[in-house]
């Protein structure tokens, strides 16, 4: 999810039940993923620690084949006496941390095609079926060759859908129903509920009642269709998921046509899952809960629309780091203010345990947002740090300042920086140009070089930054 809601001031995304929790919390305008892809990132977040230190870089590794010593924040609060709950999406495998929930993550299930993706349209179910047995088959041809090959992604079909059925007909609203039942069981104990919301991932299926919310002949389109200059090859993707869906060219650029209608689809997602929220935090007030529970919302990364003539994320550009999140708690001063104080997810752990009376582990690599509560302009970190790896053990490090944003990708194994990356985002989070190699730059890249490798020594950034 972009940091692109009305509550941040993108007037033409429908977001009014988000907009309300930032009325009546802080709104952290400057916040940072620590990976730009799920698995890495939520598991960065939810033990508070950095990419290098829960050894989650890819999809493919669930948290505690790696790092089972890592206290989770479920965890923390289980520990504490506190019933703990994951519904929906969470941790990106549904067996991650098992130790940390009172009872087994729980995932919406139902008769949809394509599994969690949520296909209801008949004709998507159609598509869906026939690029499963395509794919089947040809993984099966692959086996009887003796390729060695990884199992196919099935379920792919198109990449968006609007038709005309309930909310409740996909995950989202399944999630949403639980989250309420789970509220009433739980209003008279202390709990942790986690509630992870699909949308608005890709596929853009919504019902269509929110995709009749926009008119694509409205909708925003990028500002720029070509990397930053000078950036270099390493820095860039080739989209990622996107290109495996139904409809969608698998090399070059969508036509507009088709890129209005995933922006359509992505804003209609965003309101979808906006009114899920909605019915939660009504329920919360129903119960009379909201004058003692912290409600936090966040996106686990950013995502590119056609930004860059790029989709989805797989880097570390300000676009696709850059994350909304949004905080209330009770009793909090400045309710409905905000701050551009430079935060990162691994200060979420910090933060829920301060605001709730438990202690901070040693583990944590990140800092306790609570003072930005009392005072939104206080001076606050240098820089936010992300990462992402490439292959032949390549890593991209990067910084944001506050206006700079710096990237070194290194090998890993010679610590040799390959390339760098420079761009000033005085006026836009889109980047025009890498300045990294202007010779009038030379003395900030030496002083970032050096923040930079400080931060790379994660355990301590508090203390560095």
């Amino acid at each position: 999810m972009r940091p692109q809601l009305g509550c941040y001031g993108h007037s033409r995304i429908k977001s009014p039940n988000i907009d309300k929790l930032a009325s009546r919390g802080i709104r952290f305008d400057r916040a940072y993923c620590q990976q730009a892809v799920c698995a890495p990132t939520r598991a960065s977040l939810l033990t508070g620690t950095r990419p290098d230190t829960t050894r989650v870089w890819d999809l493919q590794t669930p948290l505690n084949t790696v790092r089972p010593d890592l206290l989770s924040i479920p965890h923390h609060f289980k520990n504490a006496g506190y019933e703990t709950i994951s519904l929906g999406k969470i941790y990106h495998h549904a067996n991650e941390d098992p130790q940390g929930w009172s009872a087994a993550p729980w995932l919406p299930q139902s008769d949809w095609a394509g599994g969690w993706r949520g296909y209801r349209d008949p004709l998507s179910a159609t598509v869906v079926k026939q690029s499963d047995a395509l794919l089947r088959a040809a993984y099966e041809r692959e086996l009887k060759s003796g390729k060695k090959t990884a199992p196919p992604l099935y379920g792919r079909g198109p990449a968006f859908e609007g038709p005309d059925v309930p909310d409740s007909a996909y995950p989202d609203g399944m999630t949403c129903e639980k989250a309420i039942e789970e509220l009433r069981r739980l209003k008279d104990k202390p709990f942790f509920l986690a509630a992870g919301f699909l949308k608005p991932h890709l596929p853009f299926n919504a019902p269509k009642k929110y995709w009749d919310l926009y008119s694509p002949v409205d909708l925003e389109l990028p500002a720029r269709s070509e990397w930053p200059e000078n950036m270099p090859k390493v820095a860039g993707s080739d989209w990622g998921e996107l290109r495996a869906y139904t409809g969608i060219p698998k090399q070059g650029p969508v036509d507009e046509t088709t890129m209005r209608k995933l922006i359509h689809g992505y804003y209609a997602c965003v309101s979808y899952m906006d009114a899920q929220v909605g019915r939660v935090l009504a329920e919360l007030d129903r119960l009379g809960l909201r004058d003692n529970t912290v409600v936090i919302l966040w996106g686990d990364h950013g995502w590119k629309l056609g930004d860059y003539g790029a989709w989805c994320k797989h880097t570390n550009l300000e676009i696709d780091t850059h994350v909304p999140m949004l905080l209330s708690v009770p009793g909090q001063k400045n309710a409905g203010g905000a701050t551009s104080a430079l935060v990162e997810y691994v200060d979420i752990y910090p933060t829920l345990a301060e605001a709730c009376g438990l202690d901070v582990p040693k583990q944590c690599e990140g800092k306790s947002m609570m003072p930005l509560l009392d005072s939104p302009k206080r001076k606050w970190k240098a820089a936010a740090f992300s990462q992402f790896p490439r292959g032949g053990g390549m890593m991209g490090y990067t910084m944001r300042t506050e206006r700079w944003r710096y990237t070194e990708w290194i090998l890993q194994k010679t610590g040799e920086v390959t390339a760098r990356e420079l761009y000033d985002h005085a006026n836009s989070d889109v980047a025009s140009s890498n300045l990294a190699d202007l010779p009038e730059q030379a003395s900030r890249v030496k002083e970032f070089s050096a923040m930079l490798d400080k931060g790379r020594g994660w355990s301590k950034v508090r203390e560095r930054v």
